[in-house]
């Protein structure tokens, strides 16, 4: 097959660096190709690609784009796949696409033809993944959020100074269950020195003798790893509710894989988990993190002001000692509603909107909340003082939003559960979201209670390259069950105007649809994580 690299025209472009959020991009001598190392692109989790010079509104429709190959897999693909551009292998520069899968195996293929480099499984010695039906207590034991195996699902990280990736697997001989940290050789998969660490955590509430331990088979790890100054961020979540579990942020060293930092949402309650539809934590280039936290107990002693417990809650995290501190938050005034009808905070993928003060973050009912990410608003029995409450007509937003920013104007882009894709220009002025002059699509969206995953590719503010690509189930409920799926791309100042959909074609029919993997787009290629065993490669034909 003709190698794309040769056909891309010649700019200088950066690769994406995960040491900064607010400064995406890495110098990497000149290089005309782009990496992406994180989930969505870099820790603003913005889903931005602005360094993408082959693709645009031009060339992106059904006679110049479509499917190209398809990277074969051992099982499903829950997490983004990662980019390294310029890896020599092989004694050449490649563009290397890194891939995981729910068996626990990591994938080394070349991004621009298909050729496979490395594969490697990481299932401890003797066990296997864990799956959907080892989970006993979850849904009460009929537990389809997963459909089979649950190795690694997080989106892992990537260190390209040290050519180094960080993920998480999951073992069990049947009776005990095992979640392990890697660090491995991108070069080979090898794992590096002091690589894997058994993950294990103790947490004690306010110096009392109440110490709550991580528990290996209920906490699961499902958002994308955050590397962060020197840190490896894991954050954790719960299958399904089943208790007790509670909200987990885990940091490790990145050059030794020593745990340096123990944080628990709620360990004088209970719940609390962390998920945000697979999207990472946020993180910011002084060092703080961001996340929201879902279903669980709120304060303290009928005080819900009390930072111990904070479920319901979006949260401002600095980095103190061995643990994170609270520096602000905002828990909706209706956070008892929420918590008992299953309607938590922190379902949507929240983004810190790149260059600016603002945290974009929404709810299962339906409220999205523009907040200040110094000032979050705390909380208060009657009003919700945050920057913006948009309430949408439709509840869900189990979904990952996206930004852009254009010649004219900025855009973020939302398609939650049942409903059709959004715009909302961004007005720097007033630091609001325009809800006067919504754009919406008229294309039909996702069915059932699983919204579309979003990411947006540029070549900067050039008009006419601006493209806002879609993933999602065409038909059924993603939620519970796997479902076929659609892959479609919009003009991004306009998105009224649809580019492409890979129904068009039947030969660019992706197969099944992955849930909370978002499109990855770098160097003219659209890659595209599957539920078929697959990842598919998209380009100009």
């Amino acid at each position: 097959m003709l190698n794309k690299r040769l056909l891309l025209p010649f700019v200088v472009l950066y690769g994406i660096s995960c040491w900064k959020s607010d400064s995406p991009v890495r110098d990497t001598g000149g290089s005309q190709y782009v990496s992406v190392l994180t989930q969505h692109n870099n820790n603003t989790r913005s889903g931005l690609n602005d360094k993408e010079i082959t693709l645009t509104t031009a060339n992106v429709n059904q006679q110049q784009f479509g499917k190209l190959f398809s990277l074969n897999v051992d099982d499903q693909v829950y997490a983004q796949p990662l980019i390294v551009a310029d890896l020599i292998l092989s004694g050449a520069k490649r563009n290397v696409v890194f891939i995981a899968t729910v068996n626990n195996t990591i994938y080394a293929y070349d991004g621009d033809n298909g050729d496979l480099y490395w594969q490697k499984n990481y299932t401890a010695a003797g066990m296997r993944p864990p799956k959907n039906a080892d989970m006993t207590g979850a849904c009460g034991g009929n537990y389809k959020d997963f459909s089979g195996n649950i190795g690694i699902v997080g989106t892992p990280v990537i260190d390209s100074l040290a050519n180094i990736m960080y993920f998480v697997t999951r073992s069990t001989d049947g009776i005990n269950y095992f979640q392990y940290l890697h660090a491995v050789n991108i070069m080979n998969g090898g794992e590096m020195p002091g690589s894997p660490v058994k993950i294990a955590a103790i947490y004690n509430a306010n110096g009392t003798t109440n110490n709550v331990i991580f528990n290996s088979q209920k906490q699961n790890q499902r958002m994308g790893l955050t590397l962060l100054n020197g840190i490896v961020y894991i954050s954790y979540s719960s299958h399904c509710d089943w208790g007790p579990y509670h909200g987990w942020i885990l940091g490790y060293n990145a050059a030794t894989l020593h745990q340096q930092v123990v944080y628990n949402t709620t360990p004088g309650g209970s719940a609390g988990g962390i998920w945000e539809s697979g999207t990472g934590m946020a993180a910011d280039n002084k060092g703080n993190l961001y996340c929201v936290v879902g279903n669980g107990t709120v304060g303290a002693n009928n005080d819900p002001t009390v930072l111990t417990n904070r479920g319901e809650s979006a949260l401002k995290l600095t980095p103190t000692a061995s643990t994170l501190k609270v520096s602000s938050y905002f828990t909706p005034w209706n956070y008892t509603k929420l918590d008992s009808f299953d309607l938590d905070y922190g379902s949507l993928g929240a983004f810190l909107i790149p260059n600016s003060n603002y945290y974009f973050t929404g709810a299962k009912d339906g409220n999205i909340y523009l907040l200040n990410k110094d000032k979050m608003g705390g909380f208060s029995t009657s009003a919700n003082s945050v920057q913006q409450n948009i309430k949408l007509s439709t509840a869900g937003l189990h979904c990952q939003p996206s930004y852009y920013k254009g010649a004219k104007n900025e855009w973020v882009y939302l398609w939650s559960d049942k409903d059709n894709l959004r715009a909302y220009r961004f007005n720097r002025v007033s630091n609001l979201l325009d809800v006067s002059n919504v754009v919406t699509s008229p294309v039909p969206g996702p069915l059932g209670w699983n919204g579309a995953l979003l990411s947006v590719s540029s070549n900067g503010t050039a008009e006419g390259t601006g493209i806002v690509w879609a993933s999602y189930a065409s038909g059924g409920n993603a939620n519970q069950s796997v479902c076929p799926g659609i892959l479609r791309a919009f003009d991004a100042n306009d998105i009224t105007k649809e580019l492409w959909n890979s129904s068009l074609n039947t030969n660019d029919y992706p197969g099944n649809y992955a849930k909370f993997s978002s499109p990855t787009i770098a160097n003219g290629h659209v890659y595209l994580a599957t539920f078929s065993n697959q990842v598919v490669v998209y380009g100009l034909k």
